[in-house]
């Protein structure tokens, strides 16, 4: 069962300054193993927290798919003052991407499968459009109780996801950030 969404009306706090003690944005760019010249994708991208120091390490296009149209307009103001020009931004669900196959060499979901109703439609629609040896990379919150994040019953067990991951095709390693926070390196 999907999660509450997390309102825009919030956004504030996905750029609080504390937020890098549970999701440090070097680590996460370490992760995503980028040479600068890939094509990202980013689902749920929000306000850019991720999305703008990511379109800093690359060349290309950077996409941030977010469903709240609100969301992607505080990214675009913020993109523009911070003089980045690389990203593309596409108000729409997960589940169904309009790209062609193939069409990213990295994707990145920070903080949204436990929001997405069709999870297994979502990894899928993820596997699509990345290329052979093309990767994965999820956040999300472990299923501990927390003083952040969503509901305990909202979380969804990183050993869970993990093998909702695997079951759409991808090969997965798994880690934490922090005692709050795993991510899983998946790979196509």
């Amino acid at each position: 069962m999907a999660g509450k969404m997390f309102s825009h009306e919030k956004a504030e706090k996905l750029l609080d300054p504390k937020r890098q003690e549970t999701v440090p944005v070097e680590e996460v760019i370490r992760l995503l193993d980028l040479n600068g010249d890939e094509k990202v994708i980013e689902l749920g991208a929000g306000n850019g927290y991720l999305t703008i120091p990511i379109a800093k390490e690359t060349s290309d296009r950077v996409t941030a798919v977010d469903i709240q149209p609100e969301m992607l307009e505080m990214l675009a103001e913020r993109s523009e003052a911070a003089g980045i020009s690389n990203i593309d931004r596409m108000p729409s669900g997960v589940d169904r991407l309009n790209f062609p196959d193939g069409s990213f060499q990295r994707a990145l979901a920070a903080f949204v499968l436990h929001e997405v109703p069709k999870l297994d439609q979502t990894l899928q629609e993820v596997y699509r459009i990345l290329p052979e040896h093309g990767m994965f990379l999820v956040l999300d919150w472990e299923k501990v109780e927390a003083d952040q994040g969503p509901p305990l019953h909202e979380r969804i067990p990183s050993e869970d996801l993990a093998h909702e991951v695997e079951q759409a095709g991808f090969s997965v390693k798994v880690g934490k950030l922090n005692k709050d926070v795993y991510f899983i390196v998946a790979t196509k």
